[in-house]
């Protein structure tokens, strides 16, 4: 029998809906640890209420904490699998990182819900049982973080939320999920064909976050430029442009030696150095701004942000991208 290391971090599957008001919090005790025993004839759960954080409310610093304790788990044999229960604003934010920074083959999975615990339809129970089964899978090791919501497998690196309230909410523009969860049937037919991992033991570097929009100037830019500031990611226009009036204060903070990755803030396709026009892509690239592939821009930013904690030199960092 393969045992389940289970952390719960709080989040909507961990609340309850006031049925007067309709308020959603958090509950005194997590309604998911009345199920465990679900579980008796499959696997051992070892189960930890490791935060109680509504998801706006998790840090670089608490992924750092959990990517340690499952890295304890997996290093004292302790587990044979990983499942954290999450918010699910920011559940593709921690799940990268932790694909990014834990390099074992065991499976890590991670989930929540769209529905606290007491509301019609809830599907928290539902998610955090698929999560158990799909770490139990021998399919899924080597498979990095995997994110598991409503029947369907992800890879960490590119699942996105792209619906406040539906309980579909996760996909994985242009790709697709990689598996699915058919009747307790856990059901692999994609794997990414190349994994990235780097090794940190810290989190500290400042990374922003701008969306480009018409009309914009150097104002936002202008703001970030400081000692403070420690890398920029921009969510650029189509297949990666900028107005023409952010130009001057981008380039003075490119001549700090400041990284500036850009991605697309379209929700499907990549960004690319295409266009040769003041603020298109090309004279982006040639500038020194860092095109990625297939990154959102939250999921950028964490990326940047543990680079940095690697190494500040902009050729490497460039490769990483």
């Amino acid at each position: 029998m393969k045992t389940i290391l289970v952390l719960h971090t709080g989040g909507t599957i961990a609340m309850s809906e006031d049925q007067t008001t309709g308020k959603v919090r958090p509950n005194a005790e997590n309604p998911l640890q009345k199920h465990s025993h679900l579980f008796d004839q499959e696997a051992h759960l070892i189960v930890e209420d490791f935060f109680q954080l509504p998801s706006p409310h998790i840090t670089p610093k608490e992924m750092l904490l959990l990517k340690k304790r499952i890295e304890k788990a997996i290093l004292s044999k302790e587990a044979d699998g990983v499942v954290i229960t999450h918010g699910t604003d920011t559940l593709e934010e921690t799940a990268y990182f932790l694909d990014l920074t834990l390099d074992h083959q065991v499976p890590i999975v991670i989930t929540g819900a769209m529905r606290s615990s007491n509301e019609i339809g809830s599907d928290g129970l539902y998610n955090f049982q698929s999560a158990v089964w799909v770490a139990l899978a021998d399919e899924a090791q080597n498979k990095g973080v995997l994110v598991v919501m409503n029947d369907e497998i992800h890879t960490a690196r590119y699942v996105t939320k792209t619906h406040t309230s539906n309980v579909a909410t996760f996909q994985t523009p242009t790709f697709g999920p990689i598996g699915l969860i058919s009747k307790n049937e856990v059901l692999f037919f994609q794997k990414l064909i190349a994994e990235e991992k780097f090794e940190i033991t810290t989190v500290d570097k400042s990374v922003y976050l701008l969306k480009a929009y018409s009309g914009m100037d150097g104002v936002l830019f202008d703001a970030l430029n400081n000692d403070q500031t420690d890398g920029l990611i921009i969510e650029a226009l189509g297949a990666g442009n900028l107005p023409p009036a952010t130009l001057p204060a981008l380039q003075r903070i490119l001549n700090r030696n400041i990284p500036v990755v850009l991605v697309s803030r379209s929700f499907n396709g990549i960004a690319q150095d295409v266009y040769d026009y003041p603020g298109g892509g090309k004279r982006l690239s040639e500038a020194g701004v860092i095109f990625t592939n297939g990154l959102t821009g939250p999921k950028a930013r964490i990326k940047l942000m543990v680079a940095l904690n690697k190494t500040q030199n902009l050729e490497e960092i460039a490769q990483y991208f």
